[in-house]
């Protein structure tokens, strides 16, 4: 597929959404594209017309995993498919042995609560939970190294709060981590898409994200990496036909996990969400992730210094190497804001006290000044 995307204005083209509404909401969904549109058209008019497209589909699930291998520097064997960042990580926690004195998860205060759901259900099989703590919305690397101890197994974190924005240093955290005798899982769920991901040179075992917000996709997607020489030293507890060496082969008698990451794949996959999911990896691949996050990161300074210049106070960080792409600002009854906005054709996410507004590389500073105008205008 050829894009022609040298103007900020063919990005646009591509996003219909974009001609009527200002999408600043890519945290919770990213715009789809017409390539998109037409990649669902596809599977839809394939099931009409010839009834069974098992092959076709199949084909596309795998484009989408060699695409998003190649997205974050890794091998296709090192990547399954899974339903959800949710489904991703029980697999992992419900996959690992929780030995006496080898049982600590640590994750943090600031990971999205689906995260620690998993983590705490896993205590009924040994693991022993604890939460980094926050100072000033913030997590400081040496927290990992006053709380980490040769009892954890594995430290659970993510690339990007889901509430505020905050980034935290990967290099530095693994580096951490892994002297400390932990495994590294990353959730990178508000990262993937609009931050350059590169986990053999950020040394990260495993990492989730899904399809549904900056990597622009649908929902019924996700992505999960596993450090290949790791993935092969672990054994679901929760499995299916596809995740075995031979699934063809419809063998009901016998047990055999499929090599690599793969191990971990259960039943049929959305295969919707497969077509949509290779669509929109083939627009990240063809830009570069590096020239969506130069943009990216120019329009989250300007809402930053706009926002500020406006009144608004923004929830964490001022730093710009502490902050990812989406801003969030403290506002009152922040749910009846957002759904103002909506009202007004301004597509934003609220969360808890704030509202969050995360621009992708089809937007512009206007887009992010009428925002800003109607939400002082409101409060």
């Amino acid at each position: 597929m050829n894009y022609s995307l040298s103007l900020l204005d063919e990005y646009r083209s591509l996003f219909p959404i974009l001609q009527s509404k200002v999408h600043l909401a890519a945290c919770s969904q990213g715009a789809l594209s017409i390539h998109v549109k037409q990649a669902t058209e596809k599977y839809v008019h394939s099931l009409m017309m010839e009834g069974t497209n098992w092959s076709e589909a199949i084909q596309n699930v795998e484009e989408s995993k060699r695409k998003f291998a190649q997205l974050i520097g890794a091998e296709i064997d090192e990547i399954a498919v899974m339903t959800s960042v949710s489904d991703a990580i029980s697999a992992i926690a419900t996959s690992l042995s929780y030995d006496e004195g080898k049982n600590r998860i640590f994750t943090t205060d600031m990971d999205f609560p689906t995260v620690g759901h998993i983590w705490l259900a896993q205590r009924q099989n040994g693991a022993e939970i604890h939460f980094l703590p926050t100072k000033e919305d913030t997590i400081y690397p040496e927290h990992y190294e006053r709380y980490l101890d040769g009892n954890t197994l594995l430290t659970s974190i993510a690339d990007v709060s889901y509430y505020n924005g905050f980034k935290q240093d990967i290099a530095q955290i693994s580096k951490i981590v892994h002297e400390k005798g932990s495994l590294l899982l990353v959730d990178a769920y508000q990262s993937a898409g609009h931050y350059p991901l590169h986990v053999k040179e950020m040394n990260i075992d495993i990492l989730v994200t899904g399809t549904r917000k900056y990597l622009l996709g649908i929902p019924g997607i996700a992505f999960l990496y596993v450090k290949k020489e790791l993935a092969e030293t672990l054994t679901p507890r929760i499995t299916g036909w596809l995740g075995q060496e031979a699934f063809a082969s419809l063998d009901l008698h016998n047990l055999c996990y499929g090599a690599g990451t793969r191990r971990f794949e259960t039943g049929t996959p959305s295969f919707i969400s497969a077509y949509a999911a290779s669509s929109a990896l083939d627009l990240f691949l063809d830009i570069g992730v590096e020239r969506i996050s130069e943009h990216c990161r120019k329009l989250a300074d300007f809402t930053v210094s706009y926002g500020v210049e406006k009144g608004l106070r923004p929830a964490g960080s001022l730093s710009s190497k502490q902050r990812g792409i989406m801003t969030a600002f403290y506002i009152d009854k922040a749910q009846e804001v957002e759904k103002s906005l909506r009202t007004k054709g301004i597509l934003v996410s609220s969360r808890k006290d704030v509202i969050r507004m995360a621009p992708h590389f089809y937007n512009t500073t206007s887009d992010i000044e009428q925002a800003i105008n109607e939400i002082c205008k409101i409060q």
